[in-house]
């Protein structure tokens, strides 16, 4: 993870200084040291604060950082969040870049929590997906964990999930028995979910052998029920409701008895959250 949020960090700090920070270059004395915060313009919860300090320490070690909140924390509007110290010119190059990554993870948790509160009573756990910006996905699934949510697979490599398009060309049952018999065999420890469409599917995959979660996708409230009532007290397959899901559905949804809702809108259309640095001026 570390090796993989460095590249990230080393390629946005490329992109923006380029041959160097010119402004900073001419417009602010080499000798002048400067101390600033990054302050919340508005209530969220916090997540790149880790992240954010990386890139000061990158763009020159002797910038000295102190997180004033963690990773997770909600914040309120005018909440210091860091605290940073060094040279003003080393300073003002690695703002936009940190801000940046601050305030895109920052907007992702206060989105996650938002529907981790709407489901707090329920056993529904929120799930995030695989809509993340593209290179991003390790930071964006960071941020989801920290807003309250569960991370899904962080890819094609680390869980199947058998779709309606997979089943086109793998329909019949007994093909599909023997597909996951196989990957089990030859990928121990890796689970197996499906796509479900409606209730006869549901009664059908309950059937398999080796199903870890069913997938219960675009379901009417009603259907959902009827869908964890066919799965009874079994531990396993566990239920995934998805799609088109919004804060006004959320609560209905969890209260159907699943065990896991998933939602792109968390990643894949958030709001960044408004952060900035602000310099405290020198006597």
């Amino acid at each position: 993870m570390e090796d993989s949020v460095d590249r990230l960090i080393e390629a946005a700090l490329a992109e923006d200084i380029g041959a160097g920070d010119l402004t900073s270059l001419y417009f602010v004395p080499q000798e002048r040291r400067t101390t600033g915060f990054i302050v919340a313009r508005e209530t969220g919860v916090l997540s790149g604060g880790e992240v954010a300090q990386r890139v000061f320490q990158k763009v020159d070690p002797s910038i000295e950082t102190e997180l004033l909140v963690h990773d997770g924390d909600r914040i309120a509007e005018g909440a210091y969040v860091m605290k940073i110290e060094g040279p003003a010119r080393s300073v003002l190059t690695a703002e936009r870049t940190a801000l940046n990554f601050m305030q895109r993870m920052s907007g992702v948790a206060k989105a996650t929590r938002r529907y981790v509160d709407a489901v707090r009573g329920t056993s529904a756990q929120i799930l995030d997906t695989r809509k993340t910006i593209p290179g991003w996905r390790i930071l964006d699934k960071l941020a989801v964990s920290h807003g309250g949510g569960t991370n899904h697979r962080m890819g094609l490599y680390d869980r199947v999930m058998v779709k309606d398009n997979h089943l086109v060309a793998e329909g019949r049952l007994e093909e599909l028995q023997e597909a996951i018999r196989r990957l089990k065999a030859e990928h121990p420890g890796v689970q197996v979910e499906l796509e479900a469409d409606d209730l006869m599917q549901v009664a059908d995959f309950l059937e398999l052998d080796g199903v870890d979660y069913l997938l219960l996708d675009n379901m009417e409230l009603s259907a959902l029920r009827e869908a964890v009532e066919m799965r009874g007290e079994r531990a396993t397959p566990q239920l995934e409701a998805s799609g088109g899901v919004t804060l006004k559905t959320v609560a209905g949804i969890a209260e159907t008895g699943v065990d896991f809702i998933s939602v792109g809108a968390i990643t894949h259309s958030v709001k960044a959250m408004d952060l900035a640095l602000d310099f405290v001026k020198s006597e």
